[in-house]
């Protein structure tokens, strides 16, 4: 089964922060960046993208069949999807594991785990 790893950084610091990622001590910085670096080396994980900040979003709508744009998602902060990654596991339970291998888990963000459809 394929699960779809939905990152949501909440109050994760960041390199992106550098003013909240400073803050880390320079072993914790280091552990992030290896810890991102094993899981993206885990067999069945297919790599994801960090998404840049949601107030670079654009939210589109059909609404009486006229397109509606407008900025951002307008989500909190702790709500913000962050980044993502696929993990072909066998079962929940793996899925749940490499989750809370993901730093942003341990650091003030959550991961949502989501089977992917296959039809």
């Amino acid at each position: 089964m394929k699960y779809m790893l939905l990152i949501h950084q909440g109050d994760t610091p960041t390199p992106r922060d550098p003013e909240a990622w400073a803050k880390l001590s320079e072993a914790e910085r280091d552990g992030v960046f290896a810890d991102y670096r094993a899981i993206t080396e885990t067999p069945g994980v297919t790599p994801g993208l960090q998404l840049q900040d949601p107030d670079t979003a654009t939210t589109v709508r059909v609404e009486d069949g006229e397109t509606v744009v407008t900025d951002g998602p307008f989500v909190e902060t702790k709500e913000a999807l962050g980044g993502y990654l696929v993990f072909e596991a066998d079962d929940l339970d793996a899925a749940i594991a490499l989750a809370a291998r993901i730093p942003a888990a341990r650091m003030g963000g959550a991961i949502e785990v989501r089977p992917i459809a296959e039809w």
